[in-house]
């Protein structure tokens, strides 16, 4: 992780020689499309922006479909149109360590700027009982917190709330737009809302497990569910111990748990051979960090993708 920030530092530092020395061409001005031009690191803040923005705004997404913000190289052209944009939507965190550098080499006066994590109560990065030991202990005593704050509706309401109030900050011509999209939107959000507390208060038990990264702390804890999993949500760990499989696989028959997790883009073998030894079913639940390029381009939406978990998320809990 040290290695990949320190090499997007470079890049950005890279990236402002060329602005600030004036040998980029492309340091245009922002396009008089009578739009406002809305910035996102990835697909989350993306997906919020484009349900409140509508045809109102020009939206770019930084990380493309399947990337990862973790490891991703910021261009100077990312740079540009950082510093030419209206609104820039981050998530605040480490993983997104890079925006923040942007941010801190252009003027931000007349930017207006969401950073997720400020928009919700956040908690620390948890190591379960049972999770696989990360082989690169942090040495600092800095407190780690969980950047994974959509994966809550609840969140989500409070994080759409916020980039509507950016849009219309920097829009009041369309405030009226962008209050009745929000106001829809949040309709829909709490109706999922809903629909999850009420899938929990129906089941038959509350344990989830995950034979995976585990990046759902803010939903497990807005609807009471308990879990276990392989690695915490930002490990970049992909080879179990025996120990934990044999937790994991234990936990599973104790329980008579019907259904393993695994997240998006997973190898998914971990979850597999859980399912092997127990019977289980192997289903997925999309963090909605990042979609694909085929799903991306289908107009695969959180609400859409959250949909799907909840009904896998019924079969495991019942």
């Amino acid at each position: 992780m040290k290695f990949v920030i320190k090499k997007a530092l470079g890049i950005i530092s890279a990236a402002t020689l060329l602005i600030t020395s004036g040998c980029s061409s492309e340091t245009a001005e922002k396009a008089d499309s009578g739009k406002i031009s809305v910035v996102t690191t990835i697909f989350p803040q993306y997906d919020f922006a484009r349900q409140i923005g509508g045809d109102k705004i020009e939206l770019t997404m930084l990380v493309t479909p399947g990337g990862e913000s973790h490891s991703y190289e910021p261009t100077p052209q990312d740079m540009v149109k950082v510093k030419n944009c209206d609104v820039f939507i981050c998530v605040g965190g480490e993983s997104d360590v890079w925006a923040n550098s942007i941010l801190d080499a252009i003027d931000t006066r007349d930017i207006q700027i969401v950073y997720m994590m400020d928009c919700v109560q956040t908690v620390e990065e948890e190591h379960k009982e049972g999770m696989e030991e990360e082989h690169e202990q942090d040495e600092s005593d800095e407190v780690e917190y969980d950047e994974h704050v959509w994966t809550s509706p609840k969140n989500a309401m409070e994080i759409s709330k916020a980039i509507g109030e950016a849009f219309i900050s920097a829009d009041s011509a369309n405030a009226d737009y962008y209050s009745q999209s929000l106001a829809s939107y949040l309709a829909e959000l709490e109706a999922l809302d809903k629909d999850f507390q009420e899938a929990v208060d129906n089941a038959e038990r509350k344990t989830l497990i995950f034979g995976d990264r585990f990046p759902f702390r803010y939903f497990v804890e807005s609807y009471g569910l308990d879990y276990y999993a392989a690695f915490p949500g930002c490990s970049t760990e992909t080879d179990v111990s025996a120990s934990v499989m044999s937790f994991l696989i234990n936990k599973v028959k104790e329980e008579n748990i019907p259904v393993v997790y695994y997240i998006e883009f997973s190898a998914r073998k971990i979850a597999d051979t859980i399912c092997e030894e127990t019977g289980a079913e192997a289903l997925l639940f999309h963090s909605c960090h990042t979609v694909s390029k085929e799903d991306f381009e289908n107009g695969t939406t959180y609400v859409s993708l959250m949909r799907e978990n909840l009904e896998n998320l019924k079969k495991g809990l019942n």
